[in-house]
């Protein structure tokens, strides 16, 4: 992968400014994320620099540079993206039946959404791989994919359960899907890890059973 190139670097990040947060601007920077999302999605993140950011998006990395902090900046964002799609689409899943009410039964429901996001999952566990080949530069976004996607695993546990508990169990949750969909993408062994989710799902029927 090639984030970085002569026009990338600093001298040109400081002839072009990036976007004040004015409302038009803003806009604008979402629709480029999105495009620029669409494309890690579809290809993936080797070979990913601001000029194929930029023909993803019909613009020039120029204008990229003046919405987005460089390269490195723009891939954060994207990925960040896209791991709020991600979220997205399982807690609408969690969400979209009344009878969803407990934690088994919200996971539940939400691990197909999960499974049916190959594409976007395959770029998000690369992107788990470059930041452990290069920490120093990368390790940044590997080490807040928890921290985003905690949150929407708390929202799913029992709201009568202490604090420690709903963090206990959302972090091991978080923790097996997680390293399921990893093995999904990687090996392909759809029933293995349907398997794997069976054992998570009949873990947390047990913890629910506990009572509070």
């Amino acid at each position: 992968m090639n984030t970085t190139s002569a026009d990338d670097g600093a001298s040109a990040r400081a002839r072009y400014r990036r976007s004040a947060g004015s409302p038009r601007g803003e806009a604008r920077r979402r629709e480029l994320l999105d495009l620029v999302a669409d494309d890690l999605a579809a290809n993936g993140l080797p070979d990913f620099s601001l000029r194929r950011a930029a023909r993803a998006a019909g613009t020039t990395h120029k204008v990229l540079l003046y919405h987005f902090d460089g390269a490195d900046d723009l891939l954060r964002q994207a990925i960040l993206k896209l791991r709020e799609r991600r979220m997205d689409n399982a807690l609408a899943a969690a969400a979209r039946d009344p009878a969803h009410r407990t934690l088994a039964a919200r996971v539940r429901a939400a691990w197909p959404a999960l499974k049916r996001e190959q594409a976007g999952a395959r770029v998000l566990e690369q992107a788990v791989g470059l930041a452990m080949c290069n920490p120093d530069r990368h390790g940044g976004i590997a080490r807040t994919a928890a921290q985003e996607y905690l949150p929407a695993m708390l929202s799913l546990c029992p709201a009568d359960w202490s604090d420690r508990r709903r963090l206990e169990v959302a972090a091991m949750t978080l923790a097996t899907l997680r390293g399921l969909l990893m093995e999904l993408v990687t090996s392909g062994d759809s029933e293995g890890a349907d398997a794997g989710f069976e054992a998570l799902v009949r873990a947390l029927e047990r913890e629910e059973a506990a009572g509070g």
